[in-house]
């Protein structure tokens, strides 16, 4: 595959080669594990007036917003200590979305994620600044941003990012790649980690994260309370482990401190995890440690399959 400087990924298969899963052989997850699941707190900080921008995120109303931003601040206060009571008690390795300026907002939250050595994507400084509306430059910069105020707490670059709002422009991996990140997870492609192609050629996975079944959409915006959302995680969960054509499958739990750390819900997830730590054969596994093992396992395989490229 050559990369063509004037129709640059006009096809999205050019950018994320078409191979159904039915032909793909399984990866096979560490010891053996029928299904690798990784856990996704966004830790998440919305500005009480955000800066006008291509996008607004509170158009409810002229700035502020109360309701929209307290809503949010509840996660920060409350939620987020009720879910960690949680994780904790079936010691979940998690990998947050994060807003990286909330390490330095909160930072008794930046401590309590460090005590843990949670695993962190960019979710860029904000939920309520865009990605949309940059040009490539000011993207560069702005994710050059992002890696420095973690350098600053933790001596480390992010390594992959799910997009702020989950927003993005056409060169976004581009981007990610050139600075080093190994993963994006705003494709939701497929049930595993696949090749996505970048002009530079340094290899980036598409790590798929969950819209179906996240909390905060369908918590918030839609008629699913918490033991409906709990019965859809554990239907999804026996789909993906039972069945041995869902082998080498992965299951993305996307959660926010706001909605299921309210007290009426936190239960249910708590059921969740309880069902699912009751099985010897999952692999509760950091974003870090999924790409990483599918790096050395399947990825170049994946990736003659689905462009031909033999990597050197």
């Amino acid at each position: 595959m050559t990369w063509d400087h004037d129709r640059p990924f006009a096809p999205i298969h050019d950018r994320l080669p078409y191979d159904a899963i039915v032909d793909r052989p399984a990866p096979l997850w560490p010891g053996g594990a029928r299904l690798a699941v990784w856990v996704v707190p966004n830790i998440e900080h919305y500005e009480y007036l955000p800066p006008a921008g291509a996008v607004d995120p509170y158009p409810r109303t002229p700035h502020p917003d109360v309701r929209k931003y307290t809503y949010h601040d509840y996660g920060n206060r409350v939620g987020f200590w009720r879910m960690l009571e949680v994780l904790d008690r079936h010691e979940i390795p998690c990998t947050t979305s994060l807003n990286v300026a909330v390490l330095d907002h909160y930072p008794e939250i930046a401590e309590a994620m460090a005590a843990r050595g949670w695993d962190h994507m960019s979710h860029g400084l904000y939920n309520t600044r865009y990605l949309t509306g940059m040009d490539e430059a000011e993207e560069r910069a702005f994710l050059e941003e992002c890696n420095e105020v973690l350098r600053r707490h933790t001596g480390s670059n992010f390594s992959g990012m799910l997009g702020p709002n989950i927003t993005g422009n056409a060169w976004t991996p581009d981007l990610m790649a050139e600075l080093g990140m190994t993963f994006h997870a705003d494709w939701v492609h497929d049930e595993r980690p696949a090749p996505l192609i970048t002009r530079s050629g340094h290899p980036l996975v598409a790590l798929p994260y969950t819209y179906a079944l996240n909390d905060a959409p369908l918590l918030m915006r839609s008629h699913v309370e918490g033991p409906e959302y709990a019965e859809y995680l554990l239907a999804q969960f026996e789909e993906l482990h039972e069945r041995e054509e869902n082998i080498g499958r992965m299951m993305c739990l996307s959660l926010h401190p706001f909605t299921i750390g309210q007290p009426h819900r936190a239960g249910h997830l708590d059921r969740v995890l309880a069902h699912l730590r009751a099985h010897d054969d999952v692999w509760f596994a950091t974003a870090s440690d999924i790409v990483a093992h599918y790096r050395q396992t399947a990825y170049d395989h994946d990736l003659q399959r689905a462009t031909g490229v033999v990597r050197a």
